[in-house]
């Protein structure tokens, strides 16, 4: 499979070593020597793309791989106040979009483990729920996509909470999430259930960006040659 990787950091590079492991090609890098100017001609070599760029940039570099019919794995966050927009793009030109705010298949696991405690804690209010996130200091966005998700899920259970904030607070129908960046930590995300007696925690951490990658390659390859938008609990068979 040829793969066009958007966004060449350190995840870009974690995923091409991943790709070559697993005996794909990688036909296109993009990084800021050519983000401005690599074509959708270049783009259609491909046979899927995976986007690890900036939230700034995303949308374009998603729209472009819709413009050469080329199915996109997308792992920036920071832009999803457009995702309705994006899908709607996605659905109504027959493209491919698989969107996931953290690839890592332990992440996913934490993500249905959140799910179910939030539902159990729904029925005991005397326990307050928060959130941390911990990421590396090179993090453009805050909260992360992660802790968003996580936070969504809870107020999805949780009948008191009304929405998400990102800090800390007293009003119990806010949800506080406190955002840290600390020198080049993965990914720490920390979920708290906090009474009078006691407290539950379910955390998870991640050690190094391996997991995020090989997720993001194993999106790609499950992707390839479908239509429509995708997510993990799709490639995991929630």
């Amino acid at each position: 499979m040829k793969i066009a990787l958007i966004g060449y950091g350190k995840m870009g590079k974690e995923i091409e070593q991943i790709a070559l492991t697993r005996g794909h090609e990688i036909s296109l890098k993009v990084d800021i020597s050519n983000a401005n100017t690599f074509t959708i001609e270049e783009l259609k070599k491909a046979d899927v793309a995976i986007e690890f760029s900036t939230p700034e940039s995303a949308i374009n570099n998603i729209y472009k791989c819709f413009d050469a019919n080329v199915p996109v794995v997308v792992g920036t966050t920071g832009w999803l106040n457009k995702l309705e927009e994006v899908k709607q793009k996605c659905t109504g030109g027959d493209h491919a979009l698989f969107y996931a705010s953290n690839y890592s298949i332990g992440v996913n696991l934490f993500f249905k483990v959140n799910e179910y405690l939030a539902k159990l804690m729904n029925n005991y209010p005397d326990y307050n729920v928060t959130m941390e996130e911990i990421h590396h200091v090179h993090k453009l966005d805050a909260p992360s996509g992660t802790a968003i998700s996580l936070a969504n899920q809870i107020i999805d259970q949780i009948q008191h909470k009304e929405k998400w904030i990102n800090d800390t607070t007293s009003n119990k129908n806010e949800l506080s999430i406190v955002s840290k960046r600390i020198d080049e930590v993965p990914g720490t995300h920390t979920v708290t259930y906090g009474s009078a007696v006691d407290e539950i925690s379910i955390t998870h951490i991640a050690h190094n960006r391996k997991g995020f990658a090989l997720g993001a390659v194993i999106a790609a390859e499950w992707v390839k040659d479908k239509k429509g938008v995708f997510g993990m609990n799709d490639l995991m068979n929630f």
